[in-house]
């Protein structure tokens, strides 16, 4: 029996086939299209998914996982493991990081939920880190303060091609959302630790694009420089629905802005494509937590 297994779930853009690899688990998040359900991956393809939101007509919504689920998930997990590390997505984007800890309470301390603040690809390296902590023996509990620890060290900027998935989903007036794509303007959103707030407004994507790549340099130069300097820190993109060539685009525009950084990319998750749509980009950067 391996001691420590290493769990999240589909916010942090991990597929299962990813996970396999990672040797972790992922609990597919759960979204509403016209009032049918749907599991992340397991359901719906991210072709078929932005296919169908982008009719009028269509209703979005997410939902996180119930307790019963999240139970049954953490159960079969330890039949095989002495104890789990749970990684959810910011405590301060869902409830769910709430809910997974009052749960953890009746597992007799066998399952650690870590509240790290971070999602999507941020979320997907603290996993990743995670699993190299849990392999080189490292024990639950001392997995989930090292992760807290480092959990304000990174940052997302993300823009948004139509703001008409954000009207719908009640965080944009249908007037502001109307001027906005009449204009082309394109607003860069940060997430710092549990906050989602506007950081841009940008006329294209060009210049949003360019607005995020100047946000990531003055977070290197200021408040993570010690971390970039130090080699520990991670620079990660993502996107929703794109072109292959203008995905390719903007990784060749990221990998010239910062030459010395290995890059990693994964889509957005289904559940946060629920809210933007269709042709978003992001980039972040996450600290490399080490054992």
């Amino acid at each position: 029996m391996s001691r420590t297994a290493i769990a999240t779930d589909s916010n942090s853009g991990i597929t299962q086939s990813r996970a396999k690899k990672l040797g972790v688990y992922v609990l597919p998040m759960t979204f509403y299209i016209n009032d049918k359900q749907y599991h992340e991956e397991v359901d719906i393809s991210q072709k078929d998914f932005y296919k169908l939101i982008s009719e009028s007509k269509t209703t979005v919504s997410t939902s996180q996982p119930s307790p019963n689920e999240l139970s049954e998930f953490w159960l079969k997990i330890l039949k095989e493991y002495d104890e789990l590390v749970y990684i959810p997505m910011s405590s301060g984007l869902s409830s769910s990081c709430t809910t997974a800890s009052m749960i953890a309470k009746d597992f007799g301390g066998r399952v650690h939920v870590v509240n790290n603040q971070r999602i999507s690809v941020t979320q997907y390296q603290s996993v990743a880190d995670a699993a190299v902590m849990a392999k080189s023996g490292m024990s639950g509990r001392k997995i989930k303060k090292k992760l807290e620890e480092d959990k304000l060290i990174s940052s997302i900027y993300i823009t948004v091609n139509n703001l008409s998935y954000l009207k719908k989903g009640g965080r944009i007036t249908t007037a502001g959302a109307l001027i906005a794509n009449v204009m082309n303007l394109k607003p860069v959103l940060q997430i710092q630790g549990e906050k989602l707030d506007a950081y841009a407004k940008c006329r294209g994507m060009k210049a949003a694009k360019l607005r995020m790549l100047e946000a990531m340099h003055d977070d290197f130069e200021g408040r993570f420089k010690e971390y970039v300097d130090n080699g520990e820190m991670a620079l990660l993109y993502s996107y929703s629905d794109m072109p292959d060539d203008e995905v390719d685009r903007w990784k060749k525009e990221i990998e010239a802005s910062f030459p010395k950084f290995k890059l990693r990319a994964e889509p957005l998750s289904l559940s946060i494509g629920c809210h933007i749509g269709p042709g978003s980009l992001a980039i972040a950067c996450s600290k490399i937590t080490k054992p």
